[in-house]
């Protein structure tokens, strides 16, 4: 402390000319004792012009009055603190024109005198800087609402044509017997099927980065996630000679089911994709607080320095992108974009020649109880000799409502076919013995299929059995009730799938063998 005491006044002064604040001394009754050089600077006055002046000459003018009651209750407590905590300050320079600032004050002592330094900045290109950024975000998030919105009626416009192609499809598979026709249906089947996966590839990526998908947080066991991944995709493996392991797992986690399954579905089609030989395994570890949920595969392996792409859109393993692709290389950067959401660890090891693993770390729960996910119908069966049951079918797309009437019709309904609420309301008062009803979500102008579900349930009672078919991402048709007698469809369905859940929920009223 005594090498400071020696500090000449020349130096002080020196030190506080260099500061890149505006640095001021007052004394008790407000006069300006000090300016650094900063402070004729920012304020356009010489020092002479500051000398013995008020300290209020550097505020506006409307604020003058006013200081000196603020400045009077500060020497009361006296304390190191920064100036209007909360609010904006201005300060006014020379020529008139007013300016943002931060303004720190500090008491400081000079023999018996009560003084207080005040350390004043210029904010105006900060303030600049995050009003910018405050656009910006205001920006990007109108532009999210606005894709959200986006993919919600492009997501059921897009699906619309390859509704009516995948119907038409299956209802030609129900016609033909001709061997030639029939294998030119089936290659047919295998296009729809590629330009629905890519288009649901497409717009899940889209959903994701848009933010329309919101995580819903539940306990569930992992074993009914490995039961649909083995129902799916069993079949499919032993298609190409190989086998499909699912281990036993009793484990319950805490995560989005759903989305959790999206991502286990993915690795394993992906797996099964890139293995020649051998086997595709699912299996699970623990410890006190996480699930370590691996697929494993004895194909192709991943180059080590390729390993760092395998996340890209487009971006498949030892194929170039001018040559014939099975598959778009959308699967994992799906993965890894569920996983960011989800906030879960993804790890991968691999090996060329040898095969690779995939694990997710899942949150443990600490809840496990919870009944495995029920399966969707795929089977389209018909009891021989039962009576047409009479269906109700509401879509406004004239092309997808003729496709679909003549698939059922085929199969052995019958169907009387509307285009609106006004119309399906008509049919259901005409015909007393309608049996169940499949609806479009989306319906010309403002009406939806929910309006026609509540009307056809007022005229037949709440256990009125109804198909709700959409290609809407939107929040809003998540949330609607799948029940006993209620079930949702996503676009694009296929026609066996579509029969399938009609014979679910007709149950004992099954429709007679097609034609």
């Amino acid at each position: 402390m005594a090498q400071f005491a020696t500090l000449s006044a020349e130096l002080v002064r020196t030190v506080l000319d260099a500061a890149p604040d505006a640095m001021v001394i007052i004394d008790s009754t407000g006069t300006i004792l000090f300016a650094n050089e900063q402070a004729s600077a920012i304020f356009g006055y010489s020092e002479a012009e500051l000398a013995a002046q008020p300290v209020e000459i550097f505020l506006p003018q409307g604020f003058r009055a006013r200081h000196v009651a603020h400045r009077r209750a500060y020497a009361d407590t006296r304390r190191r603190r920064p100036m209007g905590t909360g609010l904006d300050l201005f300060a006014r320079r020379k020529d008139g024109s007013e300016f943002p600032v931060e303004i720190s004050l500090s008491p400081i002592t000079d023999g018996g005198d009560a003084l207080v330094a005040a350390a004043i900045r210029d904010v105006t290109d900060r303030q600049i800087v995050q009003k910018a950024l405050e656009s910006a975000r205001a920006t990007a998030d109108r532009a999210n609402l606005a894709k959200s919105r986006f993919l919600a009626t492009a997501s059921h416009d897009l699906r619309q044509p390859l509704q009516t192609l995948a119907l038409l499809n299956g209802t030609l598979d129900r016609l033909v017997a001709d061997p030639d026709v029939r294998e030119a249906v089936a290659q047919q089947e295998r296009a729809i099927g590629a330009m629905s996966r890519l288009l649901n590839a497409l717009l899940d990526i889209s959903k994701l980065e848009s933010g329309a998908i919101k995580p819903e947080i539940t306990d569930f066991k992992v074993a009914a996630l490995f039961d649909e991944m083995r129902a799916e995709f069993a079949a499919i493996a032993a298609s190409k000679g190989l086998t499909l392991a699912v281990d036993a797992c009793d484990d319950a986690v805490r995560s989005d089911a759903s989305l959790l399954g999206q991502v286990l579905r993915n690795l394993v089609s992906n797996a099964i994709k890139y293995t020649r030989e051998g086997c595709v395994r699912l299996r699970c570890a623990h410890d006190a607080m996480f699930v370590r949920i691996e697929v494993l595969d004895t194909g192709i392996g991943i180059p080590p320095d390729q390993l760092g792409y395998i996340y890209d859109e487009f971006f498949q393993v030892g194929v170039s992108p001018n040559t014939v692709r099975d598959g778009y290389g959308l699967g994992l950067s799906i993965v890894q974009r569920v996983a960011q959401l989800l906030d879960l660890k993804i790890d991968v090891s691999s090996e060329p020649g040898k095969g690779s693993m995939f694990s997710i770390v899942v949150p443990a729960s600490e809840n496990a109880q919870r009944q495995p996910m029920p399966l969707t119908p795929r089977s389209g069966a018909r009891q021989a000799g039962a009576r047409a049951p009479h269906v109700l079918l509401v879509d406004d797309d004239a092309a997808v409502r003729s496709a679909t009437r003549l698939l059922l019709k085929v199969a052995g309904y019958r169907v009387t076919a509307a285009g609106s609420l006004a119309e399906a309301t008509a049919c259901a008062r005409e015909f007393g013995d309608i049996e169940l009803l499949i609806t479009d979500y989306h319906l010309a102008g403002d009406e939806t299929g929910t309006d026609v579900i509540g009307v056809l349930r007022s005229l037949r009672g709440r256990d009125f059995r109804v198909i709700l078919v959409t290609g809407d991402t939107s929040s809003v048709v998540k949330d609607l009730p799948s029940d006993a007698v209620t079930r949702i469809a996503s676009k694009p369905i296929h026609a066996d799938d579509l029969l399938g859940i009609l014979a679910s929920l007709l149950g004992d009223t099954a429709a007679p063998p097609q034609a």
